[in-house]
């Protein structure tokens, strides 16, 4: 990459943070440039190498803010600490991508963005089911192509998301919230997977059943289920919200799939490499009743041979946090980790009651404190006071 291929905001600040991609939102820069930051974005769309990264960096930088596309290893890391940087930010929330725990080790806090990608994902994973139970890609198709000649009864039919079983895969915030839009919108029984038992989940779907037994309607159901095969052979719809992790890694496989309905739907918006795409391709192809809904990819921007061609497929290219809210508040939350970290600010979240993000994506003065620091604890990095900060505590 060459000097024109970056573009500078604030040439004059004394700290250099580097941005390997263009950030949306305008938010993001103020916070930066009022902690008298020199700002570098790069403008490639290519995503940027290891090598790329480290060129980047050159013989001083304060700090970067980068992207899960890329690859943020020891190797990297270490480069960044030894130009002078005192933080890396993820723009967002996951960071499987970063070797968090060589991080650590060369005392380098990794920042990322929770609490701002909830609903827009579980809004995207949503979408993408009702996209392919209600075959909407192969209706659109079939209109671009001058194909419809007029209804009839038997026209692309799908699947009744309605009464159905739904099976979550990783109940944590997004598949959490995407339990709720499904039980409480379309009056699914619930069976989530997940290491830990979901006790709000359980008494939110418990209060639900309840509202429509007061109603006179069939409540709806919720269990955990003991192992993922249960999860699979009992329920219509399964979508994926998992964290990756080496053991996580072709969670979904051959034999999980063969285990599913054979008109059931999968979704996974969470993380490629969850599901083994190869098999899922070849599922598909098998089974041309089973339908599934794709955000994300094995091998990201390549999607598994054969996969495109098959019309039980919907895909999408990573738009799960694609809206403007979200990224620029993403944005927002990655920059105001640097800029705290920069001014010495201690971390957020301290007490309960004070995991909310949201101060920091209004129009008033954000708290002075880092957002979101993973490593945090184990750097022994000051938390903020039990209580919200008032005006005058962060004159």
């Amino acid at each position: 990459m060459t000097e024109r291929d970056w573009k500078v905001v604030n040439p004059g600040g004394s700290h250099r943070v580097v941005v390997t991609k263009e950030l949306p939102g305008a938010r993001w820069l103020q916070l930066l440039t009022a902690a008298d930051c020199r700002v570098e974005v790069s403008r490639s769309t290519e995503i940027l190498s290891e090598a790329e990264l480290r060129a980047a960096f050159g013989d001083h930088c304060d700090a970067a803010i980068g992207q899960l596309t890329e690859r943020w290893s020891a190797e990297t890391l270490g480069a960044l600490r030894a130009a002078g940087a005192a933080i890396y930010s993820q723009y967002a929330v996951g960071y499987d991508n970063v070797d968090v725990a060589a991080a650590t080790r060369l005392g380098l806090p990794v920042g990322n963005t929770p609490g701002v990608l909830t609903e827009t994902t579980a809004q995207l994973a949503v979408a993408l089911t009702f996209a392919a139970a209600r075959r909407i890609a192969e209706g659109d198709r079939v209109m671009r192509a001058g194909e419809y000649h007029g209804w009839l009864p038997g026209m692309l039919l799908g699947a009744l998301i309605y009464r159905a079983t739904l099976g979550v895969v990783g109940a944590g915030r997004v598949g959490a919230a995407y339990a709720r839009m499904m039980v409480e919108g379309h009056k699914m029984d619930l069976v989530y997977y997940d290491v830990r038992l979901n006790a709000e989940l359980e008494a939110y779907i418990a209060d639900y059943a309840a509202f429509l037994v007061a109603h006179g309607e069939q409540p709806v159901t919720c269990r955990r289920a003991a192992t993922l095969r249960e999860l699979l052979g009992a329920c219509d719809v399964v979508s994926i919200h998992a964290t990756l992790t080496e053991e996580t890694r072709h969670l979904i496989g051959a034999l999980e799939l063969a285990a599913m309905k054979e008109e059931a739907v999968i979704v996974n918006a969470s993380r490629g490499p969850l599901v083994d795409e190869a098999a899922l391709a070849r599922h598909c192809r098998a089974h041309p009743r089973f339908r599934a809904g794709l955000d994300v990819y094995e091998n990201e921007p390549a999607m598994a041979p054969g996969l495109a061609e098959l019309d039980n497929v919907v895909l999408v290219p990573h738009l799960g946090s694609a809206t403007t809210w979200t990224r620029e508040g993403m944005a927002t939350l990655a920059a105001a980790n640097v800029a705290a970290i920069l001014r010495g600010w201690p971390m957020w979240r301290a007490a309960p009651g004070l995991e909310d993000v949201l101060p920091f994506l209004g129009d008033e003065e954000p708290p002075h404190a880092a957002p979101s620091i993973v490593n945090a604890d184990d750097l022994g990095l000051p938390r903020i006071a039990a209580q919200a900060p008032t005006k005058e505590d962060q004159q």
